[in-house]
């Protein structure tokens, strides 16, 4: 047994299923009454840059901010859309279901740092979506972890 603690990239499965979540998602978003007119002008590529954004969240390779324009990008596609409570609440709804769908680890441990995120990341979208939205402080995307329950911590 090494005493390394994976990141939540490698726990997850990696780009592979980051893909395959994200693909799912977004196709239950154009399916979904409440979502799909957010999504309405959606590029066809949108799924791949989100699994690719995760990805880093997650801990593994910076390609977003390599190859997307990083944070200040992800931000700029959030201004001004004015995401509403009952959307962001369908969006966490429809990303949990697929993470059901496509076998993303449902141990406590990382379900726990999973949702944690999805909830932190989709409230902050939230808000940067609003017009009153103040400018971000922080220029680089924040890498989410295990918080206080890492793999092996009964």
């Amino acid at each position: 047994m090494t005493d390394t603690v994976p990141t939540m990239y490698e726990w997850i499965g990696g780009a592979e299923r980051l893909e395959r979540l994200t693909e799912e998602f977004y196709r239950r978003v154009r399916e979904d009454e409440i979502l799909a007119p957010l999504f309405a002008r959606m590029a066809d590529d949108h799924p791949q840059h989100v699994a690719v954004w995760l990805g880093e969240v997650f801990g593994g390779p910076e390609a977003y901010t390599e190859g997307h324009g990083g944070f200040p990008h992800m931000l700029s596609r959030h201004r001004g859309r004015g995401i509403r409570p009952e959307q962001r609440e369908r969006w966490v709804k429809l990303f949990m279901e697929a993470a059901d769908h496509v076998g993303v680890p449902t141990d406590a441990e990382f379900r726990s740092a999973f949702v944690g995120y999805v909830e932190f990341g989709s409230r902050r979208a939230m808000a940067n979506s609003q017009l009153d939205a103040k400018p971000a402080t922080r220029e680089t995307i924040k890498t989410w972890g295990w918080g206080e329950a890492p793999p092996g911590t009964d």
